[in-house]
């Protein structure tokens, strides 16, 4: 009497096996390419960290500038810290700065090219013991000085904000994410160069804002997800197994 019900539920119960099994391996097998194209990447930024700096790319190469491509390429080149106010982007640390740890800040201000267009500069990272947010006393005030500097740097392109990140300061003129585009709007700096500099040199007599050199130290989870995406696939099939066994012998 039972068995025509035992045969749909067991079938039943072997589909959502199935499908379960095949999630978690599309899973591990997702992980796995994610950790290649990581490698990749991280031996693509370390290639090109390392390479000497090259002329800032002029105003008519800008539109031609892929971040897949040209992201992290060091460039130097002169300009002149715009007396215009600043930005502070809150930082609790980062993937390519070993010395930028614990909260604080990335500060960003503009910088007018001897050809006349703004280019953004990430000055260096501010820790919050360090940083006054006051409108009369930034951190970045004596680096506005009026004269031209040459300035060594890291193209970087503008991030997004998410779902979570948290809406600016304009009355402390703190932001949440590098969106320096954004940033310039809200700030009138007026139109900006479609990326901004990572500062790496010169470093200010007194060390704030602290600039430097970019290390790629990305983490890479990912054979570890894709192991236990695989365990849990070999786990599901083992504990239909032992159930539909159980079913037979009772």
């Amino acid at each position: 009497m039972n068995q025509p019900a035992r045969k749909p539920r067991v079938a039943g119960f072997a589909l959502f096996t199935l499908f379960l099994t095949a999630v978690f391996i599309a899973l591990g097998l997702w992980q796995l390419q994610r950790r290649t194209a990581k490698h990749a990447l991280v031996a693509a930024l370390t290639e090109r960290l390392a390479e000497v700096p090259i002329a800032l790319p002029p105003s008519s190469q800008w539109a031609a500038l892929d971040p897949a491509r040209d992201e992290f390429r060091r460039v130097s080149f002169t300009a002149t810290y715009a007396a215009l106010p600043d930005a502070m982007i809150y930082s609790s640390g980062s993937a390519v700065r070993k010395d930028a740890s614990g909260p604080g800040t990335w500060a960003f201000l503009p910088a007018r090219l001897p050809s006349g267009e703004t280019v953004v500069i990430d000055a260096g990272f501010v820790e919050n013991t360090m940083q006054d947010r006051s409108v009369e006393d930034r951190a970045v005030k004596k680096l506005v000085t009026g004269q031209p500097v040459a300035l060594t740097g890291y193209l970087r392109f503008p991030e997004p904000p998410g779902w979570l990140t948290p809406a600016e300061n304009r009355d402390k003129r703190l932001w949440f994410v590098r969106d320096h585009p954004a940033i310039a709007s809200a700030l009138g700096w007026g139109a900006v160069a479609p990326f901004y500099v990572d500062l790496e040199q010169p470093v200010p007599e007194n060390g704030i804002p602290r600039p430097g050199p970019l290390d790629v130290h990305l983490k890479d989870n990912h054979l570890q997800y894709a192991i236990t995406w695989f365990l849990l696939a070999g786990a599901v099939l083992i504990a239909f197994a032992v159930w539909a066994r159980g079913r037979r012998q009772s």
